[in-house]
């Protein structure tokens, strides 16, 4: 029995899975249009491959991964392109971004795909084909995951943990996904096992889900190599990757750090899954699972294609009801509010939840705080929100990064626990986005100076030359004032140049003398003639060329 170490804080809000997980996973009727963003995933944009007008096939590339923080974008279904616009994506910004927009066929016709004979292949390239099969990510970060699958040179993975918590009430995706596809995630955790060669391999599930852990453990049970499967107590957020790599190995990154500076390295379950289609069936990342819950009628879990509307999953769910007031994307703790329900399904969607007044009632004003400590009782980073609130009111935006803004993780703990209902995490939000623009402020102003700089010492350069040059000309002008000797040495090189131009030029004018014409052999009589008149022409110009000028003015 391995021995759990604990994180400091936490809050047991309450669960609300029991609505959406009693049902298996469900597959969805294709909607009439896709709408596909070109930016799922964190890291640059995808570069469009495709026009208005193009029919596309099932799995198709449709945007190639641009940069190496970046991964590609694939067709979910067969149909046609009819248009590569901006359009509304679920972001926190509420802005647009650049989207592939699809008419389904309904064909679901397949492009080219093929497995990948992965242990055949050097692991680079197999980190370059999953890049391009789009694997990212699922558990809300949305990293490429090719990058995470490169150990690199300096460091070893001793630990290889698959979080499979899903702590965030109302989010039960994760948990039917386990159930029912447990071989498969395992099939892609041996891939992963065979990229960064662990020395252990750890699956971490709350304990508030028996039926994932037994199958969890079931299909441990069938791998040639050893995979423990850790129940750890239910607690939120037990399933952020510092606080589970906390409880499973007793370990935790330094500020600032990240979990692989320990020799750790975290997936999601629902990656490993991915992983596993993408290398064993050659299928790229087209689709997620996605729990639909809240005020619906049948919640559940559903397979949706990327760029699905978020209406065709709450149409599946039975509809909203008549009260929903808005609807989130992830779960209520660290969720964004959707600006519609026409958003498209991404990569990141793991939870739409219908939200109503009854079941998320407005907070209270906010109150001033009292500093009574709840909010550093609570949080699992360890810090002291009460502090970073206060700084980040007062926009002391140092003060904030003395006390450790940048570990915050958002979980929303602090503003659960807050008896004035200040909505901390939003000033925290506020404080970083500040500092990072000033940061990019910062950056600009650098690269200015250092422009102006280089300027600056060219321009010195290029003026030191010219006096350089000058004072050879002046050297030069002074060897002029040399004795008569050296002098006449000089007029005698001058000199003989001189006679071998001349020389040259007599023997170029001796030999265009010596050129005939072509072709004037047995001309006709007007032939001749034409050509003994242009010659008299010609030799009237030289005469007159070799006269004198007029100097009379007559």
């Amino acid at each position: 029995m391995r021995k759990l170490a604990q994180f400091n804080g936490g809050v047991h809000p309450p669960q609300h899975k029991n609505e959406s997980n009693q049902q298996p996973i469900l597959s969805l009727p294709l909607p009439e249009r896709l709408t596909v963003p070109l930016r799922q995933h964190i890291g640059n944009p995808a570069k469009p491959l495709v026009s208005a007008g193009e029919r596309v096939l099932k799995g198709q590339l449709i945007g190639k991964a641009e940069g190496y923080v970046s991964a590609a974008v694939h067709a979910p279904t067969s149909g046609r392109v009819i248009a590569v616009e901006p359009a509304p994506v679920p972001h926190p910004s509420g802005l647009s971004d650049l989207c592939v927009i699809i008419e389904v066929d309904g064909e679901e016709e397949w492009g080219e795909h093929a497995p990948l004979r992965y242990r055949e292949m050097d692991p680079s390239a197999v980190r370059n084909r999953i890049r391009d099969l789009g694997v990212v990510g699922l558990g809300g970060a949305v990293f490429p995951s090719f990058i995470k699958l490169n150990p690199g040179a300096k460091q070893k993975t001793e630990t290889l943990i698959i979080n499979g918590a899903e702590c965030e009430p109302y989010i039960t995706c994760d948990d039917r996904l386990m159930r029912e596809r447990a071989d498969d995630i395992m099939r892609g955790i041996e891939i992963m096992g065979y990229m960064l060669h662990p020395s252990e391999v750890l699956i971490g599930i709350e304990d508030n889900k028996p039926e994932a852990i037994a199958a969890m453990q079931a299909a441990a049970a069938k791998m040639t190599f050893p995979v423990e499967v850790v129940a750890v107590p239910t607690v939120y957020p037990g399933g952020g990757a510092r606080q589970l790599t906390r409880v499973l190995t007793g370990k935790e990154p330094p500020a600032g750090g990240r979990s692989t500076d320990i020799g750790v390295q975290i997936f999601n379950v629902a990656t490993a899954y991915s992983l596993h289609r993408a290398v064993h069936l050659g299928e790229a990342m087209l689709s997620r699972v996605v729990t639909v819950t809240g005020n619906v009628a049948q919640p559940g879990n559903f397979e949706a294609l990327i760029g699905t509307p978020v209406e065709h999953l709450l149409a599946a769910a039975g509809g909203a009801k008549s009260d929903t007031s808005r609807y989130i994307m992830g779960g209520p703790m660290m969720g964004i509010p959707l600006t519609s329900a026409a958003l498209p399904v991404t990569k990141a969607m793991n939870c739409v939840i219908a939200a109503s007044d009854a079941l998320f009632p407005e907070p209270p004003p906010a109150m001033p705080c009292i500093r009574c400590g709840r909010c550093a009782q609570a949080c699992p980073a360890d810090l002291q929100p009460f502090e970073l609130y206060w700084h980040a009111k007062s926009r002391n935006f140092g003060k904030t990064q003395e006390y450790g803004i940048f570990d915050c993780i958002e979980c929303g703990c602090c503003d659960y626990v807050c008896p004035s209902h200040i909505p901390l995490v939003e000033y925290y939000r506020f404080a970083k986005s500040e500092i990072w623009a000033r940061e990019q402020e910062k950056a600009a102003a650098d690269n200015a100076r250092n422009r102006h700089e280089f300027r600056t010492f060219r321009l010195e350069r290029e003026k030191q030359e010219r006096a350089e040059r000058l004072a050879q000309k002046a050297a030069s002008a002074k060897t002029s004032d040399a004795p008569a000797e050296s002098s006449s040495e000089a007029d005698a090189e001058k000199a003989a140049k001189k006679a071998a131009i001349e020389a040259a030029l007599e023997r170029a004018k001796a030999k265009k003398a010596q050129v005939q014409p072509q072709n004037t052999d047995n001309l006709p009589p007007e032939k001749q003639q034409e050509i003994a008149e242009i010659e008299a022409r010609r030799a009237q110009i030289r005469e007159m060329a070799q006269q004198p000028p007029d100097t009379t003015g007559n």
